[in-house]
C-alpha cells in the first residue's frame, strides 16, 4: 500500500514538472481582471496551507513523543531527529505564512534562522539514515529468524502434542491389556484396542508352531474360517518373516508379501500394512531373575490399514505399535508366569494328594507291620521259645533211651531252625534292611545230615512223597559253620520242589565233598573255591525229584509245567533269592539244575566250611557228657526272675531250678521293682525281661542301681531282640549280661557263670 502511494506520488511530481516546462506557462495572466486567480487569493490560499502544514507539523512530534514514552522500541535518537526535523519543517511554515503580506524584519530573520536550522537537521537525519539502513536490515534478518524459530517452535510443540497423544492412546492401550493375565484375553484385547485407536480394517497374531518350523494364525480381529488351518502356515524361511523377526522395529511390508496378504482377512484389497516381532518368553527361559542365553521364540503382529484412502502409516502410529507390542510381550510373560506357577499348583497339590496317600499307606502298613510283630512275637516265638527250653531239660534226661535222644534232639534243631526264620521275620519287617546274621560255631555235619533227613522225611511224607538221602562217609565230620542256616536252606529247596507237584515220586537227597577235578567245569562257583585255603572243606547238598512210575514221568513232561517249575520263576521267587543271599554269605551258591523238558526237578547248594582241627566237640543236645553245667555254686544262689509271659517264665524258673538255683518270680516291673529294692531283700542274681507290659526292663534296672547303690544285684537281660546296640544300651542301665532267647540250658549255665565269675 505504501509502495504503490508513494510511486504515484513521484509520478505526479515528474508530470506536473514535465508540464511546467511547456511553452504556455511562461506568462502568468494572475493579474487579469477577469482571472479566477487572483494574487491576493493565492497567496491567501498558500498562507491557510503553511498554517495546516505547521499544524500538522506540530501534531506529529506529540505522537511520536507519546509512542516513545509508552513503547521500548529501538533508535530513539533517530526518532529525536525525526522529531526536530518535523518541528523546524512546521516553524519554517508556519513564520512563512507571515510573508505573504506586509511583514517585518525580524520575522524574515527567523524564517532565514529556522530554515537554515532545518537544513542542517535535515542533512543530519539523512547521513543518519544512511549509517542505519544496515542496522535496520540487520533488523529485518533477525526478526525473520526470530519468526523462522517460532515455526520451528509451532512444529516442536505438534510433535509434543502429538506424542502427548501417543502417550495417551499408549496408556489407554497398554491399562486394557493389563486388565487380565489370560495369554488370550490379552491378545484379543490387544487386536480389538489397535483397531479402535488406529482405525485398522485387520490385525492379526501369528505365533510359531512347536517344531518352529512355520508361523500358524492363531488370533484375528476379523475372525474367519479356520477349518483349513494347512492354508494359513507360514514358513519362517520366508524373507519378511526373517527380516521381522532379524529386528525389534516396525517393518512395512509390501502388497505382494504372503505374511501381508495371509493377514487381510476377508478382504479382497488392503491398504498398508505393518508387522512387529513380539518375545514369548517362559518361565523357563528365565535363571537366577534374568533370561538364558537361548533361542529367542517370536510371535508377529500384522496390522492393516483400510483400503480406499491415501492413508499410510504416520511415525506416531509406528511408535504406538512399537511401544504396545512392548507391553504385550511384558504382559505375555507375565501371563505365562502365572500359567506355569498354575500348573505347578496343581502338580504340587497332585504330589501332595499322592503323599498324603502313600502316608495313609505307610501308617496302615506300620500298624499292619506292628500287628504281624505281635501276633508273630505272642504266638509263635514265645511259645516256641519255651519250647527251645523245655527240649534241652529234655535233651539233659538220663532215663532216655538213644532213639528217644535223638527224636528230641531233632525236634531241638527244628526248633532252632523255626526260631531263626521267626527271628528272620521279626528283624526284616522292624528294620526293612534284609540284613542276615550268621551264628558260626562248632558242629558235627553227619549229625547234622542226620538231623535233617529226619525233619525233611517226615515234611515228604506229610505231602505223599518219598524220601531217600545218600552221603559219602568220607564226609569231614567235625566242621565250623552255621548249622541252622544250612538246615534252614536246604528245607526251603525240598519244600520248593515239593510245592504245587501232586503227581507224587521220591525225593533224594545227596551230599557229598567236592575237591580235586570234580565239577570243573562248573563255573558258578569254581572262582572261590580257587580263593579258599587247604583248611576248608566244599560240601555239595544236591536235591532232585524222581517220579515213581513211567506214566508219572510221562505226564511230568507234558506241557504244563505248574507255576514254580519253570527256573526262571523259581530264581525269581523271594524265598529263593534269601537263600541264595545266605549261600553266599556262607561262601557258596545255589542254582536250580535244568532238565532236558526245560524245568526245575532238582537244586544244588555248595558250601565252604573250616574244618575243626580238634574231634573233641560236643554237641548241644549232649547236655549229659556236660557236667560242668551243674556248678555247685549255683546251688546258692537266689534268682529273681521278671517276665510277663507266663510259659516262658515257667519253662526258665524250671531250667534254673534244674542247675540247682533257688527262684523267685515277678510278672510286672514294678513287683520285680518292690521285690528287688526292699532292703531285706537276699536275691544275688535279676532275670530281668527288657519287655515288661507295665515298666520298661531298663528302666526298672536304672531303678534298682540308683535305690540299692552300695549292694546292687547282679542283673541279667532277658531279650529276643537281635539288635546290634542292645548290650550298650543295657550296659549303660546297669545289666551285668544279656541272654537272648529261646534261652537253653547250656546258654544260661554258661552266662550265668561267666556273670557270677566276673563279679567276683
Amino acid at each position: 500500500m505504501l509502495r504503490t502511494v508513494t510511486a504515484c506520488l513521484l509520478l505526479s511530481f515528474l508530470l506536473a514538472t514535465a508540464y511546467a516546462g511547456h511553452g504556455d506557462f511562461t506568462r502568468c495572466n494572475c493579474d487579469d481582471e477577469g482571472s479566477a486567480w487572483t494574487i491576493e487569493s493565492i497567496l491567501e490560499c498558500q498562507r491557510v496551507s503553511d498554517f495546516l502544514i505547521a499544524v500538522a507539523y506540530f501534531s506529529i512530534p506529540i505522537e511520536l513523543l507519546y509512542f516513545i514514552s509508552c513503547s521500548n522500541v529501538p533508535f530513539k535518537w533517530v526518532l529525536v531527529q525525526f522529531i526536530a526535523f518535523i518541528v523546524l519543517c512546521g516553524m519554517t511554515h508556519l513564520l512563512n505564512g507571515w510573508t505573504y503580506g506586509p511583514h517585518p524584519f525580524q520575522v524574515m530573520v527567523a524564517l532565514t534562522v529556522f530554515k537554515i536550522l532545518t537544513a542542517f537537521v535535515s542533512c543530519a537525519t539523512a547521513i543518519t539514515l544512511i549509517t542505519l539502513i544496515p542496522l535496520l536490515l540487520k533488523v529485518k534478518v533477525r526478526e525473520f529468524m526470530l519468526k523462522k524459530k517460532a515455526r520451528e517452535l509451532d512444529r516442536e510443540v505438534g510433535i509434543i502434542m502429538k506424542q502427548r497423544e501417543a502417550g495417551l492412546h499408549v496408556r489407554m492401550l497398554t491399562h486394557e491389556i493389563r486388565k487380565s493375565l489370560d495369554r488370550h484375553t490379552i491378545l484379543y484385547t490387544t487386536l480389538v484396542e489397535l483397531s479402535k485407536t488406529l482405525g485398522l480394517q485387520n490385525c492379526a497374531v501369528w505365533m510359531p508352531n512347536e517344531s518352529k518350523t512355520e508361523l500358524h494364525l492363531t488370533h484375528e480381529l476379523r475372525g474367519r474360517n479356520y477349518s483349513n488351518s494347512g492354508n494359513l502356515g507360514i514358513r519362517l524361511s520366508d524373507p519378511d518373516v526373517e527380516r521381522i523377526r532379524g529386528n525389534d522395529g516396525v517393518n512395512i511390508l509390501g502388497p505382494d508379501s504372503s505374511l501381508a496378504m495371509a493377514s487381510c482377512g476377508n478382504a479382497v484389497d488392503m491398504g498398508p500394512v505393518a508387522a512387529i516381532r513380539m518375545p514369548m518368553l517362559q518361565v523357563a527361559n528365565f535363571k537366577g531373575g534374568t533370561p538364558e542365553n537361548v533361542q529367542a521364540s517370536y510371535a508377529i503382529l500384522v496390522l492393516v490399514l483400510p483400503d480406499g484412502n491415501s492413508r499410510s502409516w504416520t511415525n506416531q502410529e509406528l511408535e504406538i505399535i512399537k511401544v504396545v507390542a512392548d507391553q504385550v510381550a511384558v504382559a505375555l510373560s507375565h501371563a505365562a508366569v502365572l500359567e506355569d506357577s498354575q500348573l505347578m499348583r496343581e502338580k504340587l497339590e497332585h504330589q501332595n494328594r499322592a503323599l498324603q496317600l502313600a502316608k495313609r499307606n505307610a501308617m496302615m502298613a506300620s500298624e499292619a507291620r506292628n500287628s504281624f510283630q505281635k501276633v508273630i512275637g505272642n504266638g509263635m516265638r514265645q511259645p516256641m521259645h519255651a519250647i527251645s527250653g523245655l527240649l534241652s531239660v529234655m535233651n539233659d534226661a538220663s532215663n532216655f533211651s538213644n532213639e528217644q535222644k535223638m527224636i528230641v534232639d531233632a525236634m531241638a534243631r527244628t526248633a532252632d531252625v523255626l526260631s531263626t526264620l521267626i527271628n528272620d521275620m521279626m528283624g526284616i519287617s522292624s528294620k526293612d534292611n534284609g540284613r542276615f546274621l550268621l551264628q558260626v560255631r562248632h558242629f558235627r555235619l553227619h549229625a547234622m545230615i542226620r538231623d535233617m533227613a529226619c525233619l525233611a522225611k517226615c515234611m515228604c511224607n506229610f505231602l505223599g512223597f518219598g524220601f531217600t538221602v545218600d552221603a559219602e562217609k568220607s564226609l569231614q565230620d567235625n566242621i565250623v559253620g552255621d548249622d541252622k542256616r544250612v538246615i534252614q536252606i536246604i528245607l526251603h529247596m525240598i519244600g520248593k520242589l515239593l510245592s504245587d507237584n501232586n503227581r507224587g515220586g521220591s525225593v533224594m537227597l545227596r551230599v557229598s565233598s567236592v575237591s580235586g577235578s570234580q565239577d570243573v567245569n562248573d563255573q558258578r562257583w569254581a572262582a572261590w573255591r580257587q580263593r579258599s585255603s587247604s583248611g576248608d572243606v566244599h560240601v555239595k547238598f544236591e536235591i532232585g525229584l524222581n517220579y515213581g512210575s513211567s506214566k508219572s514221568a510221562e505226564s511230568a513232561s507234558g506241557s504244563r509245567p505248574g507255576p514254580w517249575y519253570n527256573i526262571e520263576r523259581v530264581e525269581q521267587d523271594l524265598g529263593f533269592s534269601i537263600c541264595k543271599r545266605l549261600a553266599q554269605m556262607m561262601h557258596g551258591d545255589i542254582w536250580v539244575a535244568q532238565s532236558p523238558q526245560g524245568l526245575a526237578q532238582s537244586m544244588a547248594l555248595v558250601l565252604r566250611f573250616q574244618i575243626r582241627s580238634s574231634v573233641s566237640i560236643t554237641s548241644p543236645s549232649e547236655s549229659s557228657e556236660h557236667p560242668h553245667l551243674f556248678d555247685p555254686m549255683f546251688r546258692t544262689l537266689r534268682i529273681l526272675l521278671a517276665d510277663h509271659d507266663n510259659t516262658s517264665r515257667a519253662v526258665s524258673k524250671k531250667l534254673l531250678e534244674k542247675l540247682g538255683c533257688a527262684v523267685s518270680m515277678a510278672a510286672s516291673g514294678y513287683e520285680c521293682l518292690t521285690a528287688a529294692s526292699s532292703s531285706s531283700s537276699s536275691f544275688h542274681v535279676v532275670f530281668l525281661s527288657l519287655l515288661l507290659p507295665d515298666l520298661d526292663g531298663i528302666e526298672v534296672a536304672r531303678r534298682i542301681r540308683k535305690i540299692r547303690s552300695h549292694n546292687s544285684p547282679l542283673m541279667i537281660a532277658l531279650t529276643a531282640s537281635e539288635d546290634d546296640h542292645l548290650w550298650e544300651r543295657c550296659s549303660q542301665a546297669g545289666f551285668n549280661g544279656v541272654l537272648r532267647k529261646p534261652a537253653v540250658l547250656r546258654v544260661i549255665a554258661d552266662e550265668l557263670r561267666r556273670v557270677v565269675s566276673q563279679a567276683n
